[in-house]
């Protein structure tokens, strides 16, 4: 059975982010993930990471102004040096704190572009990034993500994905694979895995509609835990969502799938 770790950016948010990952680790989480690191001290994170005997699953690369609505900048021709200094900026912090997924978020379309041009420049950085992480022994990640929640997001498909990781060609680029993106833009979440497996690298999850904690809408999370487990993966699943009433009190979810796991 897959392993789950606590997204600190959207669980426990009722205490400041330090404090959250004591929280994670008595809720019963062994390890952690969160959109970005930079704000905070490489030392402090590592400190919290210690004393809560916490895995950090992963981050992000840094993605501009998150608060004026920017999701990423790798397929802004105009923004490549400070997308270089962001990849070894993200070195730092995953060395210091044990890291070995990196993921970069693509950005939202500017209409000054072609698609062309965003295209290629995305291809390009992303050949930088991975061959920069493999030498530090960690791998890059892309996200397809919903046009709903995020519009004019570039990177949108699993297929999509796949074909940027083959025009890449490096051995280190892999898919981050959030199974609420793929329930709102195609469906198909376990024949999309199934084939698509070999380049999945980590999953998310959240339920549909809402955005909350497995259970609460259309997936049948049971179902999909034990099939993911039938097609063998052993990776973390990241839970990504948005509490309905409270991180603890939505946990209830998390203690079924252990107790499936422990009778299987």
């Amino acid at each position: 059975m897959p392993r789950f770790n606590a997204n600190l950016t959207m669980l426990f948010t009722e205490a400041p982010f330090l404090d959250r990952f004591a929280r994670a680790r008595k809720a019963g989480f062994d390890a952690v993930e969160f959109l970005f690191p930079y704000d905070f001290d490489k030392d402090d994170l590592k400190k919290a990471l210690g004393e809560n005997g916490l895995k950090q699953v992963l981050f992000n690369l840094p993605a501009g102004d998150w608060a004026a609505g920017e999701r990423g900048f790798a397929i802004f021709p105009d923004r490549i040096d400070e997308f270089r200094r962001g990849v070894r900026s993200a070195i730092e912090y995953a060395g210091a704190l044990g890291c070995r997924q990196i993921n970069c978020l693509s950005g939202v379309a500017p209409q000054k572009y072609t698609v062309e041009t965003l295209h290629t420049t995305f291809v390009a950085n992303l050949r930088f990034a991975a061959e920069e992480l493999k030498k530090h022994g960690i791998k890059a990640l892309i996200e397809p993500i919903n046009h709903y929640d995020i519009p004019g997001f570039f990177l949108n498909t699993v297929e999509q994905a796949d074909a940027i990781i083959g025009e890449v060609g490096s051995d280190n680029l892999f898919i981050q694979y959030d199974l609420y993106h793929q329930q709102r833009t195609r469906g198909e979440l376990i024949a999309t895995y199934q084939k698509y497996k070999d380049r999945i690298a980590h999953i998310q999850l959240a339920d549909n509609p809402g955005r909350n904690e497995p259970g609460t809408g259309e997936i049948n999370y049971g179902f999909l835990f034990a099939a993911l487990d039938a097609a063998g993966y052993d990776g973390w699943i990241g839970c990504e969502y948005k509490p309905k009433a409270g991180t603890e009190e939505g946990l209830g979810w998390l203690r079924r799938a252990e107790k499936a796991k422990a009778a299987a």
